[in-house]
Protein backbone atom coordinates (compact mmCIF):
# COMPACT_ATOMS: atom_id res chain seq x y z
CA UNK A 1 0.00 0.00 0.00
CA UNK A 2 2.68 2.10 0.91
CA UNK A 3 4.30 2.23 -2.50
CA UNK A 4 1.00 3.04 -4.27
CA UNK A 5 0.32 5.85 -2.48
CA UNK A 6 4.12 7.09 -2.87
CA UNK A 7 3.51 6.47 -6.79
CA UNK A 8 0.15 8.66 -6.42
CA UNK A 9 1.72 11.45 -4.83
CA UNK A 10 4.16 11.41 -7.16
CA UNK A 11 1.68 12.52 -9.24
CA UNK A 12 -0.60 14.42 -7.48
CA UNK A 13 -0.17 17.49 -9.33
CA UNK A 14 -2.30 15.67 -11.90
CA UNK A 15 -5.05 14.30 -9.84
CA UNK A 16 -8.11 16.69 -8.43
CA UNK A 17 -8.95 16.98 -4.93
CA UNK A 18 -10.53 13.84 -3.07
CA UNK A 19 -9.77 11.47 -5.81
CA UNK A 20 -10.20 8.09 -4.96
CA UNK A 21 -8.49 4.67 -5.86
CA UNK A 22 -9.31 1.15 -4.81
CA UNK A 23 -6.45 -1.44 -4.32
CA UNK A 24 -7.58 -5.06 -5.87
CA UNK A 25 -4.87 -6.27 -3.20
CA UNK A 26 -4.68 -10.17 -2.52
CA UNK A 27 -7.94 -11.88 -3.82
CA UNK A 28 -8.82 -14.88 -1.40
CA UNK A 29 -12.24 -16.28 -2.77
CA UNK A 30 -12.28 -18.93 0.26
CA UNK A 31 -10.32 -17.37 3.22
CA UNK A 32 -8.39 -20.55 2.77
CA UNK A 33 -5.37 -18.69 1.21
CA UNK A 34 -4.90 -15.71 3.46
CA UNK A 35 -5.36 -19.07 6.78
CA UNK A 36 -2.22 -21.04 4.86
CA UNK A 37 -0.38 -18.09 4.54
CA UNK A 38 -0.65 -17.71 8.65
CA UNK A 39 -0.12 -21.51 8.68
CA UNK A 40 3.06 -21.13 6.63
CA UNK A 41 4.97 -17.76 8.25
CA UNK A 42 4.35 -19.24 11.55
CA UNK A 43 5.06 -22.53 10.81
CA UNK A 44 8.91 -21.18 9.05
CA UNK A 45 9.04 -19.12 11.69
CA UNK A 46 8.67 -21.02 14.94
CA UNK A 47 9.07 -24.70 13.48
CA UNK A 48 5.30 -25.62 14.48
CA UNK A 49 2.15 -25.78 12.00
CA UNK A 50 -0.73 -24.04 13.86
CA UNK A 51 -4.04 -25.45 12.87
CA UNK A 52 -6.90 -23.83 10.97
CA UNK A 53 -10.37 -24.05 11.97
CA UNK A 54 -13.76 -22.43 11.25
CA UNK A 55 -15.03 -19.09 13.66
CA UNK A 56 -17.09 -20.48 16.34
CA UNK A 57 -20.11 -18.32 15.89
CA UNK A 58 -22.29 -19.38 18.31
CA UNK A 59 -19.69 -18.58 21.06
CA UNK A 60 -18.94 -15.16 19.77
CA UNK A 61 -23.33 -15.08 20.07
CA UNK A 62 -22.56 -16.47 23.46
CA UNK A 63 -20.21 -14.01 24.41
CA UNK A 64 -21.06 -10.77 23.00
CA UNK A 65 -23.15 -9.43 25.36
CA UNK A 66 -20.71 -9.00 27.77
CA UNK A 67 -17.55 -8.32 25.18
CA UNK A 68 -17.98 -5.22 23.05
CA UNK A 69 -15.51 -6.32 19.98
CA UNK A 70 -17.56 -9.51 20.07
CA UNK A 71 -20.50 -7.74 19.29
CA UNK A 72 -19.17 -5.74 16.77
CA UNK A 73 -17.78 -8.71 14.76
CA UNK A 74 -21.18 -10.42 15.12
CA UNK A 75 -22.19 -6.98 13.54
CA UNK A 76 -19.40 -7.78 10.60
CA UNK A 77 -20.60 -11.33 10.40
CA UNK A 78 -21.77 -10.65 6.66
CA UNK A 79 -18.43 -9.74 6.04
CA UNK A 80 -16.99 -13.36 6.04
CA UNK A 81 -20.46 -14.51 3.89
CA UNK A 82 -21.03 -12.02 1.49
CA UNK A 83 -17.29 -11.30 -0.79
CA UNK A 84 -16.51 -8.06 -1.60
CA UNK A 85 -13.91 -7.22 -4.20
CA UNK A 86 -12.34 -3.99 -5.42
CA UNK A 87 -11.98 -2.74 -8.94
CA UNK A 88 -8.25 -1.57 -9.43
CA UNK A 89 -8.86 -0.15 -13.04
CA UNK A 90 -8.60 3.95 -12.21
CA UNK A 91 -5.25 2.87 -10.36
CA UNK A 92 -3.87 0.83 -13.21
CA UNK A 93 -4.65 2.97 -15.45
CA UNK A 94 -3.06 5.81 -14.03
CA UNK A 95 0.13 3.89 -12.46
CA UNK A 96 0.49 1.17 -15.50
CA UNK A 97 -0.20 -1.68 -12.74
CA UNK A 98 -0.89 -1.82 -8.97
CA UNK A 99 2.30 -2.38 -6.57
CA UNK A 100 2.00 -5.95 -4.74
CA UNK A 101 4.08 -7.16 -1.85
CA UNK A 102 4.07 -11.11 -1.89
CA UNK A 103 1.14 -12.26 0.20
CA UNK A 104 3.88 -14.75 2.28
CA UNK A 105 5.53 -11.48 2.88
CA UNK A 106 2.83 -9.13 3.82
CA UNK A 107 1.78 -11.76 6.53
CA UNK A 108 5.02 -12.10 8.05
CA UNK A 109 5.42 -8.06 8.27
CA UNK A 110 2.14 -7.72 9.74
CA UNK A 111 2.87 -10.80 12.15
CA UNK A 112 6.32 -9.37 13.27
CA UNK A 113 4.96 -5.67 13.56
CA UNK A 114 1.56 -7.05 15.48
CA UNK A 115 4.42 -8.26 18.45
CA UNK A 116 3.07 -11.86 17.19
CA UNK A 117 6.18 -13.39 15.88
CA UNK A 118 9.86 -12.51 16.28
CA UNK A 119 11.49 -11.56 13.54
CA UNK A 120 13.09 -13.90 11.38
CA UNK A 121 16.97 -14.18 10.74
CA UNK A 122 16.08 -15.73 6.93
CA UNK A 123 13.10 -12.72 6.58
CA UNK A 124 11.57 -12.44 3.65
CA UNK A 125 12.84 -8.82 3.36
CA UNK A 126 10.31 -5.75 2.59
CA UNK A 127 11.49 -5.14 -0.89
CA UNK A 128 8.04 -4.55 -3.31
CA UNK A 129 7.19 -6.26 -6.20
CA UNK A 130 5.54 -4.96 -9.08
CA UNK A 131 3.31 -7.42 -11.15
Amino acid sequence: MARTIVELLARREALGPFERFHMAGHWDATGMQMATAIQRVVARSTGRTPRISGTPWWLLRIAAPFVTTLRELQEMRYLWEQPVRMVNSRLVQLLGHEPHTPLDQAVEASLVGMGCLQPAQHALGAQVVNR
